[in-house]
């Protein structure tokens, strides 16, 4: 996933003083106003949480009533709500003023000063989230189920003094719902019970307040705590509660399945046309026959095809293609292997890693796994997670978070472009009268490696064309993955400059999961094999499969995705996973998604949000092992999930790079 792009963090870092900040804000933190309310709804600062402006998060105190939303909610954040830079820029609320809710996925995030996490459900307890003495609850407000979690302080500046609280929900809560929060039991390091603010005492306790909103939540936090009591959470022992309500699925998938359906209506059944550049047969005369490099012509949805672009929309509040440049030109690369002069080969789109390109296809371990098993491997750029980094740097060193709205609209852009190069390719190049002889449009597959194991939760649940895939090193959601992975390190440096405080850092997590929920897995998954988009293919099989120590995507990460897919769990000799029904080859006679684990004896993963570091890095080793490439190929040519690995334990011990000195806690 690394690439140049750090060295031009550490660059901007040097100019920019190169030390990190500390120490912003007071009682107010981010945002200001010293945790005093508002006179009206929405606030700005809830007093429920003083210490810390945007706290509790998400919150339904940071929204208005709209009728003319699935959820009768529009988010209507006030600009002295969000986090300030530094340098004092304001963030626009503007990007979240179209969400009639907040995330389904994202962290919910509190904070209690000096309180410590004993007797929090961790990550590798989620069952106790569940039990009736859990000190943190999440509960459907409709149905009164509790939801599987972990709670965590957050550990991203090992020495902050007043960490924030971080509850994650295991799997994705439901779309256009409501949900209550509920904290109680917290103690300090002496062991003595954490006190709630005098706020939300008020409420708790029905005694008067000098805040008007308090007041005015009097008749709502009755139905709370009367349906926290039904759930068994009673009133007199809680810390906190809130309510919140998620986006709707139309808010979080309407504008990319929109895109998708417009476009292929615009392109026509075969789908895009394309103008091969350049053809070679230099770059491994042992492998590969032909690399073909290309353009293909895409609908244009933004402004100007170039980074920083903004999404058009039509009066019907949906993307629409630019007028003045209806279609644009995307690079793709094509390389078709040595063994399709025997017979016709099949199909293979690859998704690249972090901020890559589509050269990553010309890798040893493609070229040999494409002609020994006989696979044509293609690629188009992610645009949005592609050549954008430097822009992206740009925002985070002026503190602009409201501006990398223009990178989800680009993902828009990029993720139909790759939607749509899979139409291609089936339809156009495998008519082409030069090398479409030598392509089999009729098996379609997908292999997603990092990024593109992420991006494709995505590409499965709108692919009207893949039935089967590989996504591998993979996970969500974002605001999960980023303090776990190495590779953002340097990004949260520069964010640290502007925002050096660590809850104003996770409260801006928390925001921007917002607008990622409809570009990466968080707002598609779920719906890959349960109420469906449209169009999506029978016989749709998925194969998820993460390395345990990985530096860069955490498994913790891929469980979350397994989880939101109802995967099963394809024994590989490891460990059980929470949530997920472990099962063999041979018991999986259906069309499901698989999950499973390989092993390179590493020390444990840490279970606190921090990258992990020691040893060698296996994110990239998996690619590369006999037992997963056969896999893959028997899970495209056969639809058989299979485990390969010698007597089916799928453990690496001689790849760790280990030394045996290593910290086998860096979370202690």
């Amino acid at each position: 996933m690394t690439r140049n792009y750090l060295i031009a963090s550490f660059i901007l870092l040097t100019a920019c003083g190169g030390e990190l900040l500390v120490g912003q804000g007071g009682a107010g933190g981010a945002g200001g106003g010293g945790g005093q309310a508002d006179e009206s709804f929405p606030l700005a600062c809830d007093p429920l949480v003083p210490s810390f402006c945007g706290f509790p998060f998400p919150s339904d105190v940071y929204a208005v009533d709209d009728a003319e939303t699935p959820t009768g909610k529009r988010v209507a954040f006030k600009t002295g709500g969000l986090p300030k830079g530094k340098d004092g820029h304001e963030q626009d609320p503007t990007p979240w003023a179209k969400s009639d809710g907040f995330s389904a996925s994202s962290a919910l995030v509190t904070e209690f000063p000096g309180a410590t996490a004993a007797g929090l459900p961790g990550v590798s307890d989620i069952g106790a989230s569940l039990e009736d003495d859990a000190l943190t609850v999440i509960l459907d407000f409709e149905t009164g189920e509790r939801v599987a979690h972990w709670s965590e302080l957050d550990r991203s500046k090992q020495f902050d003094e007043q960490p924030s609280l971080l509850i994650h929900p295991a799997v994705p809560l439901r779309d256009g719902a409501r949900y209550l929060v509920a904290i109680r039991g917290l103690v300090d390091a002496a062991g003595t019970a954490i006190t709630p603010s005098p706020a939300f005492a008020s409420l708790r306790d029905d005694t008067p307040s000098t805040h008007s909103s308090i007041e005015a939540r009097r008749a709502l936090y009755g139905e709370i705590f009367g349906a926290l009591e039904a759930a068994a959470v009673p009133r007199d022992n809680l810390l906190l509660a809130w309510d919140f309500t998620t986006a709707s699925r139309d808010s979080n998938t309407g504008w990319l399945l929109h895109m998708r359906d417009e476009a292929l209506e615009i392109t026509g059944e075969e789908g895009p046309t394309y103008t091969i550049t350049s053809v070679d047969s230099d770059l491994d005369p042992a492998n590969i026959m032909f690399r073909i490099k290309g353009l293909m012509q895409m609908p244009l949805y933004l402004d100007q095809p170039e980074v920083g672009a903004t999404l058009l929309f039509g009066d019907d509040g949906m993307p629409e293609p630019n007028p003045d440049t209806p279609l644009y030109d995307i690079e793709f690369e094509l390389l078709i292997p040595n063994i399709a002069a025997d017979e016709p080969v099949a199909l293979l789109q690859h998704g690249h890693g972090l901020f890559g390109d589509d050269d990553q296809i010309e890798s040893e371990h493609f070229r040999t796994f494409c002609n020994t098993y006989g696979y044509a491997i293609f690629s188009t750029r992610l645009v949005g997670m592609a050549e954008d980094s430097e822009w992206i740097i740009e925002q985070l060193v002026g503190g602009k978070i409201d501006g990398l709205t223009h990178m989800y609209d680009r993902l828009h852009q990029g993720f139909l472009n790759n939607l749509l190069v899979m139409r291609m390719m089936s339809q156009r190049m495998t008519a082409d009268p030069e090398y479409g002889a030598l392509l089999d449009g009729s098996r379609r597959y997908y292999w997603g490696i990092s990024q593109g194991g992420i991006q494709g939760g995505v590409t499965m649940a709108l692919s009207t064309d893949i039935e089967r895939s590989v996504l591998e090193v993979m996970g969500q959601p974002y605001n999960l993955l980023l303090n776990r992975s190495v590779d953002f390190t340097p990004f949260f440096t520069l964010v640290g400059l502007q925002f050096p405080d660590s809850r104003a850092q996770q409260h801006l997590l928390g925001l921007l999961q917002m607008l990622w929920d409809r570009v990466e897995p968080s707002g598609y998954t779920k719906y890959a094999y349960e109420n469906t988009f449209p169009g999506s293919p029978a016989g749709r099989r998925i194969l998820m499969r993460t390395a345990i120590g990985d530096h860069q995507v955490t498994t913790f990460g891929g469980h979350v995705m397994a989880r939101a897919m109802n995967a099963k769990h394809l024994a590989s000799g490891i460990r059980d996973i929470y949530g997920l029904e472990k099962v063999t080859a041979a018991s999986i006679d259906e069309d499901v998604a698989v999950y499973t684990e390989y092993a390179f004896g590493l020390p444990p993963e840490p279970t606190c949000n921090v990258p992990f570091f020691v040893c060698e890095d296996p994110h990239g080793k998996l690619r590369a092992l006999d037992a997963a490439r056969l896999q893959n190929h028997t899970l495209f040519s056969t639809g058989v999930f299979q485990n390969f690995c010698e007597n089916e334990l799928c453990e690496f011990p001689e790849l760790s790079g280990c030394s045996g000195d290593e910290d086998q806690d860096v979370c202690d």
